[in-house]
């Protein structure tokens, strides 16, 4: 699965991972995280994450 970053603070979204504060289980790719979803670090939306390329 694809990792996603945040483009206003770096923050990088781990599918193996999750979010579990935000109560997004690890397997969860990112297209499934619903919409109103925001990063939990700075608080962006989700539209504001592109695909990550390491």
């Amino acid at each position: 699965m694809k990792k996603y970053i945040c483009t206003v603070c770096d923050y990088i979204y781990d599918p193996e991972v999750g979010d579990p504060d935000g109560d997004i289980a690890p397997g969860t790719a990112f297209e499934d995280i619903p919409d109103d979803w925001v990063c939990p670090v700075c608080g962006a939306e989700k539209a504001d994450f592109k695909e990550y390329e390491e």
